[in-house]
């Protein structure tokens, strides 16, 4: 569609008298009634359906609207060694050799592409089950049928008479448009298919709904069709009182990738009227301001983005990076480059600081970005390399020791007290306890010595899919705790003491001999008591458990606090390895000694970083991008 074409409706409108140009990118028609107060041409060309706000919300100008917010690495073979589990918890105590100095520990839980491999594979083990179910039935019934109700798009461009037999061979649907528009999209049609059925849609109807342009720019949007966007945008401003947000999203991404870029910054300040942009809005139009050279802008919007609590998106900062570095080679002059460089410096630097204080990881691609800035930067002889840590937290390349996992006592202070008040005591804790359950448990606590770790009875028990072999499994971990010398406690529930095949009572008798134990009533959720054990132990004791914790974290009020305790778990949560099995010595996966956070000294930097999809949202890299000056 070109403005040639436009132009030509606009001049040769005449009330009531359909118009329609047959040329390539013909597809606007006239709508015969009256009644509108919107441009003639709007008035002829487009209309809303009754619906006005089909996928988004309005975005009308002037009006207040609602906030729209947004929101791994493949394991070396030859992993490191588990290092002393706690430290210095069991110096000393016991004969045989702790389980965290054995030669190759297994990989922690926390270790990215776990979770995947692991699901791989359960499939593995479902599929012969579900591929015995498909024989048998075969595929569901509802499922058949529903995709055999899908439109199926054509291969060529139609005209409107082949358009209204395919539309009647499918029984004169009311949303015929809509529905091969979406199967238009979905194919990554030619373009020219989907104007010829506006076309066909602007004969019949002699109007063209707000739906149904939108489904068309979405189209021309993907496809890259930035030219055919900006008529469409021409129509659609001029036709409608007000746009969408995914129209103007849209429009921000289209324009952001051309020359005319700067027209996105209009569309994002009449966004902002009515609600708040996205982060990809934002990200768009920096992206496009770094590339063209228009820093101030990119920083100020960058600046809004983080005031208003959105998370960049990684392609953001990779432009920011990348568009830099760019910026100050073009520049001619000495004084103006070593102003940018120091004033841009330290704002990227402040990205960095930025991943760190809220546990981002980079993508191997946008590592790649900060590892070539750093070694652009004039007569500071940085040198990027891509290394691992060894089992005791230093870096393989420099040297450099990494932080600590281990939390200071001001840190785990906090934690605590957090713990405590929203895990423990919080509103719901009654619906996990009872009070005279609780306060029967705190006395119990005080009155035992600190426990070097606490294990949960009934999760560990359930290793083994074996039901009968409950109390067998529970007996062989705390068997293998208890021979390092380690004090013990074991929290469980008051149905562990009936003896039954899956609890014998022999198994039970050892179990209370070799640990402390205390057992919740039935009904009782065991994991806040897990937890107030651990902490009021003190920062040496670990637990047992498979259980990730993932609800108990969400109940901790703020980002922070859910860091610190993912900190505080990676360094004290010992996980089962495999199976419990009679004659084989019981193993657990490893805990690293140090924190996997973006960190700095005086004269390196060290950015963990994915390189694989494979990462679940509580484990961490294994690989780090070493930024150092030291030669």
């Amino acid at each position: 569609m070109g403005s040639t074409w436009i132009l030509k409706v606009r001049i040769c409108l005449k009330p009531f008298k359909p118009f329609f140009y047959q040329g390539s990118s013909a597809f606007y028609t006239l709508n015969t009634s009256k009644s509108s107060q919107l441009p003639l041409s709007a008035r002829f060309l487009c209309t809303r359906d009754t619906d006005p706000n089909p996928g988004g919300r309005q975005t009308d100008r002037g009006n207040s609207g609602h906030t729209d917010g947004q929101g791994g690495v493949n394991n070396s073979t030859n992993r490191r060694r588990e290092e002393e589990l706690w430290d210095g918890a069991a110096k000393g105590r016991g004969t045989s050799s702790p389980l965290w100095q054995r030669p190759s520990p297994p990989k922690s839980v926390f270790t990215a592409g776990t979770a995947k491999r692991m699901a791989e594979m359960l499939k593995r083990k479902t599929s012969q089950v579900s591929q015995d179910e498909e024989q048998d039935g075969g595929k569901p019934e509802g499922r058949t049928r529903r995709g055999a109700a899908k439109v199926q798009p054509p291969d060529r461009p139609l005209s409107a008479a082949e358009w209204r037999t395919l539309k009647e061979s499918l029984g004169n649907r009311q949303r015929f448009d809509i529905q091969m528009m979406c199967a238009l999209f979905t194919s990554e049609t030619q373009l020219d298919i989907a104007k010829s059925l506006l076309t066909f849609v602007a004969m019949e109807t002699g109007t063209l709904s707000y739906e149904l342009l939108l489904r068309y720019l979405t189209l021309c949007v993907s496809g890259g069709h930035d030219a055919e966007v900006f008529d469409v945008y021409d129509i659609m401003r001029g036709s409608f009182p007000s746009l969408d947000t995914g129209a103007s999203s849209l429009f921000i991404k289209s324009f952001s990738r051309t020359e005319r870029w700067s027209e996105a910054v209009g569309i994002l300040r009449e966004v902002k009227k009515a609600f708040t942009p996205s982060a990809r809005n934002y990200g768009d139009i920096i992206a496009a301001a770094m590339l063209n050279g228009d820093t101030t802008t990119a920083w100020t919007l960058y600046g809004e983005l983080i005031e208003n609590g959105l998370s960049p998106h990684q392609e953001t900062w990779d432009a920011m990076f990348k568009g830099v570095r760019k910026t100050e080679e073009e520049r001619g002059e000495e004084e103006a480059e070593a102003m940018s460089q120091s004033e841009h410096q330290e704002r990227l630097l402040g990205i960095l600081l930025y991943m760190r204080n809220n546990q981002i990881y980079p993508q191997h691609s946008l590592a790649g970005s900060i590892k070539t800035w750093f070694e652009s930067l004039t007569g500071q002889r940085w040198t990027g390399s891509w290394t691992g840590a060894t089992p005791k937290g230093v870096c393989r390349c420099c040297g450099s020791e990494l932080e600590s996992i281990q939390l200071t006592a001001e840190e785990y202070q906090q934690l605590k007290d957090r713990v405590m008040t929203d895990i423990i005591q919080g509103r719901d804790v009654f619906n996990k306890t009872t009070p005279e359950e609780l306060e029967r448990f705190k006395a119990f606590v005080e009155r035992k010595p600190a426990f070097d770790v606490v294990v949960d009875g009934l999760n560990v028990a359930n290793i083994n899919k074996d039901k009968s072999r409950q109390s067998e499994s529970l007996l062989a971990v705390v068997s293998e705790l208890q021979g390092q010398g380690l004090t013990v406690l074991v929290l469980g529930r008051k149905h562990m003491l009936r003896p039954s095949r899956s609890w014998e009572r022999n198994n039970m008798k050892l179990i209370q001999q070799k640990a402390h134990c205390f057992f919740t009533e039935n009904i009782s959720e065991d994991d806040p008591f897990l937890l107030y054990a651990t902490l009021h132990s003190g920062n040496h004791c670990r637990f047992v458990s498979r259980d990730l914790m993932r609800d108990h974290k969400a109940c901790l009020p703020d980002g922070a606090t859910r860091r610190l305790f993912f900190k505080w778990q990676r360094g004290h949560q010992l996980v089962v390895d495999g199976y419990v099995a009679a004659g084989r010595r019981v193993r657990f996966q490893s805990i690293t000694s140090y924190d996997t956070i973006v960190q700095t000294s005086a004269d390196s930097w060290h950015v963990p970083y994915d390189d694989t999809e494979d990462r679940s949202t509580y484990e961490v890299p294994q690989r780090w991008l070493c930024l150092t000056t030291k030669h």
